[in-house]
C-alpha cells in the first residue's frame, strides 16, 4: 500500500478489539459473573496476542534496522506502542477488577478474601489445605546469582519471596510454583454465615504458607510473576520432507521457547525487578507490568454458587423447523435450501447430517474439512462409525491451526485407526474452508449434498459463536465443492474454474475485486452502489486500496468488523463514504458476509475468510453464493438489524476510542438479542405452517 494512504497497524488495532472486550467488563448493564468472564476473555486474548503477535515483533527487532525497510514499518516502534497501550489497559483492567467488581460480589454476598483478612478458622482451614494438597506442587527453590537459573513453565505462576536470612541477614530471593493448574485457582473457604461466600486465590494461599517452606528466613514481601513464551513452531522448510513429523516435534519445542513477555506485579521494588532480569535473561521489552494477580483467564472457572440472576438470561437454540422435524432428511434438503444461523439456532441439524450419513445404506460418500474439532464430538464419532459401515470416508485435517495442532494429531490417528482417509496440511498454505459433502445414490443415480458454513464443525463453539451454515443440492455448488474436494485430495489444480464458489489461491481475491469494480462503475454512471462486508479482520493493503477507490467514486461502503481493523473510515480525500462499526457482546461474532447491491440485483456471499493478506493469498478460503431469495433476504434483514445496533456497537475511526454508537432510534437496539427473536419468528411462522400441512 502507498505510504500516503490512510492504514493502521494490524497489532495496534488489535489492541483496541480487546479493549473492547474490556469495555464488556466495565458496562454495568452486563450481569455481574459475566463482567468477570469478559476479564478472563480479555486476558486469554492477551496471551496469544503475546505468545505470537509480539514474539514475532521481538524476533523482527533481533533481525535489526535492515527489516524496517522491508516492512513498511518499525518493528522497535510498533512493539513501544504495544507495550504502552498494553500497560494502559493492565491499569484499567486492575481498576475494574479492584474498584467495581470486588465491591458489586461483595453485595452479592461473594467475598475474596486475602490471607490477612482471614479468620482463625479459615486460617486453618488453608493451612490444612495447603499440606494435604498444595505441598507437593509448591516446588520452593532459592534463587542463587550467576547459578543455574531455574526454568519457568510457559504461562505457569510464581511467587518470588523477598526474605532476609537470620544468619547473614542478607537478603535472598526465593521462587514458588503456584500449582492452580493442578488444583484449580478460586478455593471456598469456610464462612459462618449462611449464604455468605467467601473465597480466596490459590495465590494467597501460597503466600499464607511461605514461611513453612524456607525456615531460617524471615518473610519480608512476595510478587507475583508469570513468563510467557513464543508459540511459533519455526518449521525450517515446510516442502520437504515429513510436514506431520515435523509439527508433531515442533510441538515438544514450543513450550519451551524464548520469552515473549514477563509479566510481573508493578509494585515490586526496581532492585528485586532488575534481579530477576539478570537471572532469566529478560530484556527492556519483555517486561509488562500488571496487579497482584496474573493468568486472569483463570476467571472462567470463578464459582457461582448457582447465582444464576448474575448471568446472561437463557437463550435456549431454537430448533430449525423443518430439518428438525422432518422425517425424510434428505428429502428436505433436496426440496429447497435451508439456512441456519448459530447459536441462535440449534446446531442439531449438522450434526443430524453426519448421523443421518453414517446410517443410510444409500450414502456411498462423506468428505468433510477439519480446522478445529471439539474434544467430544458426535460429528467425529458418526464419521468413523460410518466407515465401519462401509462409507467410503475422507477427511481434510488442517494440522496447522495454532493452538489446535496437538487436537488435531490425535483427531487424525483416531480416524485413520478407524479406517477414514485422512489427508493433512499442505506446505505453505493453510485449508481453512467449511465444507463437507455427502453421496447418496437416489434412483441409480449419485445425488451430491452439501453443507457449507462460515464456522468450524465444533459442538461447543457452536453454542457461542455468532456462524451461518447452508445445506445444498443445488449443482451449481455442489459440483465445485466435489471438485475443491478433489483439488485437496490429489493436489491437482482442477481443469474447470470455479465459476460460483470463491476459493482462495484460485478466483477468491480478483472476483472481491471484480465485484467492487462493478459498484464503482454504477456509481460513475450515478446509479445506487452499495457495499456491506462483514468479518472478523480486515488488514489487507490491496484490499483495502480498492475499498478507498470504490469510497471516492461515491460507493456506500458499510463495515461490520470484529477484530483487526487496518482501514481507516471518514478520513478526508479517501474513505468519506465509508462507515464502519464492531460489535461485542454475548455471542462472538464470527460469519463472514459479503453483500454487493449489483445495481439492485444483490449478491451475497457467506464465506470462512477474513480480508487479511494470510486468508486470500496463503489459505485455502471458500465463500460461497446464497441463490435462494428467501434466505438471501434473511442475511440482508440480519445484516440491516446489525447495522442498526445502538447498544452493543462501537463506531471504528482513526482515533481508536472504541466509541459507543448512538442511532437516531429512540428503541434500544441490541443486535444479538433482536437476531434471535427474529429466528424465533421465524420458525415460530414454520411451525404454523407445518401444523397447517399436516391438518
Amino acid at each position: 500500500m502507498s505510504d500516503r494512504l490512510p492504514y493502521t497497524h494490524r497489532d495496534l488495532s488489535w489492541l483496541s478489539f480487546n479493549h473492547r472486550v474490556l469495555q464488556e467488563a466495565m458496562d454495568p448493564s452486563v450481569p455481574l459473573l459475566e463482567r468477570l468472564k469478559f476479564l478472563a476473555i480479555y486476558a486469554s486474548n492477551l496471551d496469544e496476542f503475546f505468545r505470537v503477535r509480539v514474539a514475532s515483533h521481538r524476533n523482527l527487532v533481533r533481525l535489526g534496522k535492515s527489516t524496517k525497510r522491508e516492512l513498511n514499518f518499525d518493528p522497535k516502534a510498533i512493539l513501544r506502542a504495544i507495550l504502552k497501550e498494553v500497560n494502559a489497559q493492565q491499569e484499567e483492567f486492575s481498576k475494574i477488577y479492584s474498584d467495581e467488581l470486588i465491591p458489586a460480589l461483595a453485595e452479592h454476598g461473594i467475598y475474596t478474601r486475602r490471607r490477612l483478612e482471614l479468620d482463625r478458622k479459615q486460617e486453618a482451614y488453608v493451612e490444612e489445605f495447603f499440606h494435604d494438597h498444595m505441598l507437593p506442587f509448591v516446588q520452593p527453590v532459592l534463587l542463587v546469582k550467576n547459578k543455574v537459573r531455574p526454568f519457568l513453565n510457559n504461562g505457569a505462576l510464581y511467587l518470588v519471596i523477598e526474605m532476609i536470612d537470620r544468619v547473614s541477614v542478607e537478603t535472598t530471593y526465593a521462587l514458588v510454583k503456584i500449582p492452580s493448574d493442578e488444583l484449580g485457582r478460586f478455593i471456598t473457604l469456610p464462612s459462618k454465615e449462611e449464604g455468605k461466600h467467601e473465597v480466596i486465590l490459590m495465590d494467597d494461599i501460597v503466600r499464607h504458607s511461605i514461611s513453612w517452606m524456607f525456615p531460617g528466613y524471615d518473610i519480608k514481601d512476595t510478587y507475583s510473576i508469570k513468563l510467557t513464551r513464543d508459540a511459533e513452531l519455526y518449521i525450517d522448510d515446510e516442502f520437504s520432507g515429513d510436514l506431520v513429523d515435523k509439527i508433531r516435534k515442533g510441538l515438544t519445542k514450543r513450550h519451551v521457547g524464548p520469552a515473549s513477555r514477563f509479566v510481573y506485579d508493578r509494585e515490586m521494588p526496581e532492585d528485586l525487578l532488575t534481579y530477576l532480569k539478570d537471572t532469566f535473561n529478560l530484556g527492556r521489552y519483555d517486561l509488562l507490568r500488571e496487579g497482584r494477580y496474573h493468568n486472569n483467564s483463570d476467571f472462567f472457572s470463578f464459582p457461582s454458587y448457582g447465582m444464576n440472576d448474575l448471568k446472561n438470561p437463557p437463550m435456549p437454540p431454537i430448533p430449525h423447523t423443518v430439518l428438525t422435524h422432518t422425517k425424510d432428511f434428505w428429502k428436505a434438503i433436496r426440496e429447497e435450501d435451508h439456512l441456519l444461523y448459530y447459536p441462535y439456532h440449534d446446531y442439531e441439524p449438522v450434526v443430524r447430517f453426519f448421523e443421518e450419513a453414517s446410517a443410510d445404506p444409500t450414502v456411498t460418500h462423506i468428505k468433510i474439512v477439519q480446522y478445529r474439532v471439539a474434544k467430544v464430538s458426535r460429528i467425529m464419532d458418526a464419521i468413523r462409525e460410518a466407515v465401519k459401515r462401509g462409507k467410503q470416508v475422507t477427511v481434510f485435517i488442517e494440522i496447522k491451526a495454532r493452538f489446535d495442532e496437538a487436537a488435531n494429531l490425535a483427531w487424525g490417528e483416531k480416524l485413520e485407526k478407524a479406517g477414514v482417509t485422512v489427508h493433512y496440511s499442505f506446505p505453505g498454505v493453510k485449508v481453512h474452508s467449511k465444507v463437507a459433502m455427502v453421496r447418496r445414490v437416489e434412483d441409480g443415480v449419485g445425488k451430491l449434498y452439501t453443507y457449507m458454513s462460515t464456522g468450524n464443525f465444533h459442538e461447543n463453539t457452536a453454542k457461542i459463536y455468532s456462524d451461518f451454515g447452508h445445506f445444498t443440492t443445488d449443482k451449481r455448488i455442489t459440483d465445485e465443492v466435489a471438485r475443491l474436494f478433489s483439488y485437496l485430495e490429489t493436489v491437482k489444480r482442477p481443469k474447470q474454474k470455479f465459476e460460483h464458489l470463491l476459493v482462495g489461491q484460485f478466483n477468491m481475491r480478483a472476483t472481491f475485486i471484480d465485484k467492487i469494480d462493478r459498484e464503482i462503475k454504477f456509481a460513475k454512471k450515478g446509479k445506487k452502489a452499495r457495499i456491506l462486508l462483514k468479518m472478523n479482520s480486515l488488514q489487507d493493503s490491496k484490499m483495502i486500496e480498492k475499498l478507498y477507490e470504490a469510497s471516492q467514486a461515491g460507493v456506500e461502503i458499510r463495515l461490520i468488523v470484529r477484530g483487526i481493523f487496518s482501514l481507516v473510515p471518514q478520513a478526508e480525500g479517501f474513505s468519506e463514504n465509508i462507515q464502519a462499526i464492531s460489535i461485542v457482546d454475548r455471542f462472538l461474532e464470527h460469519a463472514r458476509v459479503f453483500m454487493f447491491h449489483n445495481g439492485g440485483k444483490d449478491e451475497v456471499y457467506l464465506s470462512s475468510a477474513d480480508w487479511m493478506t494470510r486468508n486470500l493469498s496463503y489459505r485455502i478460503e471458500t465463500a460461497f453464493p446464497i441463490y435462494d431469495v428467501v434466505l438471501r433476504k434473511r442475511i440482508v434483514d440480519l445484516m440491516e438489524i446489525q447495522w442498526s445496533d445502538n447498544v452493543k456497537s462501537r463506531t471504528l475511526d482513526a482515533k481508536m476510542k472504541n466509541t459507543y454508537r448512538r442511532t437516531s432510534q429512540d428503541l434500544a437496539i441490541r443486535s444479538q438479542v433482536e437476531s434471535y427473536y427474529y429466528i424465533k419468528r421465524l420458525e415460530d411462522q414454520a411451525q404454523v405452517a407445518l401444523a397447517e400441512e399436516e391438518n
